[in-house]
């Protein structure tokens, strides 16, 4: 008869982003900041079936939302736009205008938002420890450029973030002031900006859009970080608009990963190894998903997004299913987006037919 567990199952050990705090405001912005995924404790066998019903399934649900939430995978694209960001922050500091910025252009699911939000609270995480006891001070904002966008609803996006209200009458001047107001109460220095191919610069409501974001960039004392979809093809550098932002600003490309050389497949097979390192599945053997690296590139055409939702939701069917271990059949049964499918057929290679998948 197997003694109980020592080691106490703790009932919840992930706590899921509030529906009505998202990134955009101060308060999702700060949660999401200080948010660290705890790997739970991983149980032996005879630890496992000692438990009492409802424990093991609160066990096996504490595992299904940490894998659901599993721990980004510090990227090359990423570490990039951290250390260059990090720099131009040091430089624009003595700087009254002219700030240098960084933009991170490239394909849908390539990882932008993740490097934009990680560039943040790594930024934000080092500024608390040099100011511990100014719990007041916010030094990120982060925003996105909503659909058709005009300078008035960009403006109105910054004040959410502080949590900042307008009568009716009030116009877009009174908005900017009181944005810029706020910025500079709580030490605002790096202002995040994402979903930039929302702005149609071929309009003159886009172009005049862009204008206040350059606007903002004149009047906040911060180093600003741009992420859009391919935004070198939107016309962002076109014009005279365009060649100021082209002096301005560095661009890093966001680009998918490649199999073509030994290096490029050495590389993915350690992003997926460091994935696996860390799944807390019961039967899966180390080394499994390192094997299955040519098939995890194919079905996902090297999009960081798509591997992190087929890995992600393999885990946590593992666990549904009680298997434990995850799989080339259990990958084949995780949904993916449609451009991953949509690479997968133009670069897999013929399925095998009346053999025996690889299994882990």
């Amino acid at each position: 008869m197997p003694s109980p567990p020592t080691t106490p199952v703790k009932e919840e050990t992930q706590q899921g982003p509030p529906p009505d705090s998202p990134l955009t405001t101060k308060e999702g912005w700060r949660r999401f900041v200080e948010h660290e995924p705890i790997p739970p404790v991983l149980l032996s066998a005879d630890e496992r079936a000692a438990l009492p019903e409802r424990q093991r399934m609160r066990a096996d649900d504490s595992r299904r939302g940490y894998h659901a939430d599993l721990p980004l995978v510090n990227t090359p694209t990423i570490r990039k736009v951290v250390a260059t960001s990090r720099l131009l922050v040091q430089l624009n500091r003595q700087q009254i205008s002219a700030r240098r910025g960084v933009i991170l252009s490239g394909a849908s699911g390539t990882g932008k938002t993740t490097a934009l939000s990680q560039l943040g609270r790594a930024h934000e995480l080092a500024v608390r420890k040099r100011h511990p006891r100014d719990r007041n001070r916010l030094p990120v904002l982060y925003a996105t450029v909503p659909p058709a966008a005009t300078p008035r609803m960009l403006a109105v996006e910054f004040a959410r973030f502080f949590g900042l209200s307008f009568p009716a009458r009030s116009n877009i001047t009174d908005v900017v002031d009181a944005v810029c107001a706020t910025a500079a109460h709580v030490h605002v220095d790096l202002v995040l900006i994402d979903e930039l191919h929302n702005l149609n610069l071929a309009s003159r409501t886009g172009a005049e859009a862009s204008d206040q974001l350059k606007y903002f960039a004149e009047r906040l004392p911060a180093t600003f970080i741009y992420a859009g979809i391919d935004v070198e093809a939107q016309g962002l550098f076109a014009g005279t608009r365009g060649r100021q932002i082209a002096g301005r600003f560095t661009v890093i490309p966001a680009s998918p990963f490649s199999y073509a050389t030994n290096e490029d497949r050495d590389t993915w097979t350690a992003l997926v190894q460091t994935l696996e390192s860390m799944l807390r599945l019961h039967h899966h053997r180390p080394g499994s998903l390192p094997s299955l690296s040519g098939y995890l590139f194919h079905r996902t055409g090297g999009m960081i997004g798509s591997l992190s939702q087929l890995i992600r939701g393999a885990a946590v069917l593992a666990i549904e299913d009680g298997s434990e271990r995850i799989t080339e059949d259990l990958l084949d049964s995780v949904p993916i987006d449609y451009a991953a499918e949509q690479s997968e057929k133009l670069t897999a290679p013929t399925k095998r037919t009346g053999r025996r998948r690889r299994a882990a």
